[in-house]
Formats: C-alpha cells, sequence, structure tokens
C-alpha cells in the first residue's frame, strides 16, 4: 500500500490509497544492498483554491529503489530481524487515470530519496518507509502546479 500526498500550490491534492507489486533482493549479511523493481499505482484527489470540483487522480508506472540498509538485531539469515534503510529511487511514469491529468503532463522519470524500517519474521517481511520526491510531478506549471509528491509505503512480502 502506499498513500501519496502532492505539496503544490493553487491546489489541494489529497492523497489516497494507492497500491504497488514487485520484488527486491538484498544481498550482504550485516550492511545490504537491496535492489528492486515494482510496479506501482498512486492516487490523489484533487480540489482547485476556488473550491472547484473534487477529481480523483491516479497515475502509475514502474518503481525503481535501490537501498542501503543495516539489521540492527539479527541479519540475513536470522530469523527475526529489524532493518533501518534507506535509498534512492526512479519513478517512471507509463500512464494516468484522470480526467484532468494527461500522461504527457507528468515528469518521467521522476527521483526520490526514501528511509525507512523494517521487521524481518521467519519468511515473512513487513518494510515501512517515507519516500520524498525531488522531481516536480508536473512538466508544465503554467496554470496549476501540483508540486512534488511525498508518499507513505507499507510493503509486505516473502523473503528467501
Amino acid at each position: 500500500m502506499n498513500f501519496t500526498n502532492v505539496t503544490g500550490d493553487g491546489a489541494d491534492a489529497t492523497g489516497q490509497t494507492g497500491w504497488q507489486v514487485g520484488a527486491s533482493f538484498a544481498f550482504g549479511n550485516k550492511f545490504y544492498t537491496e535492489p528492486g523493481i515494482f510496479y506501482q499505482n498512486s492516487s490523489f484527489e484533487y480540489t482547485t483554491v476556488d473550491s472547484g470540483p473534487v477529481t480523483d487522480a491516479s497515475y502509475h508506472g514502474i518503481r525503481i529503489p535501490l537501498a542501503l540498509g543495516f539489521n540492527i538485531l539479527g541479519n540475513s539469515e536470522s530469523s527475526f530481524g529489524l532493518r533501518a534503510f534507506g535509498g534512492v529511487s526512479s519513478f517512471i511514469v507509463t500512464g494516468t487515470s484522470s480526467d484532468f491529468l494527461d500522461k504527457d503532463e507528468i515528469s518521467s522519470p521522476q527521483w526520490g530519496v526514501f528511509a525507512g524500517a523494517g521487521v524481518d519474521i521467519s519468511i515473512i517481511y513487513i518494510d515501512a518507509s517515507y519516500q520524498w520526491s525531488a522531481t516536480n510531478l508536473q512538466t508544465d506549471v503554467t496554470n496549476i502546479d501540483l508540486g512534488n509528491s511525498r508518499g507513505f509505503f507499507l510493503t509486505a512480502g516473502l523473503r528467501f
């Protein structure tokens, strides 16, 4: 799950629940690197400053994160672990589902940085992270500037 907010001027964009699915691969024991690839859908509710119509907007694409992490408790072989991580990501937009936002109006790729923590229990993991976009969401900010996105990610899955 992800919750994406937008920080621009001239509009109010409130994050709604989105989703992602994909895989990542951790290399290392106490310190590790973890590249990944995910298909992600992000959505928000958009309202203009003059209380114009409320519109739901979503955009989707490929997110490619690269994390550097540290196993605070345990390591990659432990049945229980607590991890901290951070890194950079790229998001390549593949489409939109919106009446007012076209794919060509969204910056692609979008670059970001993130930080988070995770818990490993046997073969199950749960990660929580927060991402700050370094790229403006829109390519043309003449009329409305949606600004940068900020997102909270909650990810669960299996580790092998």
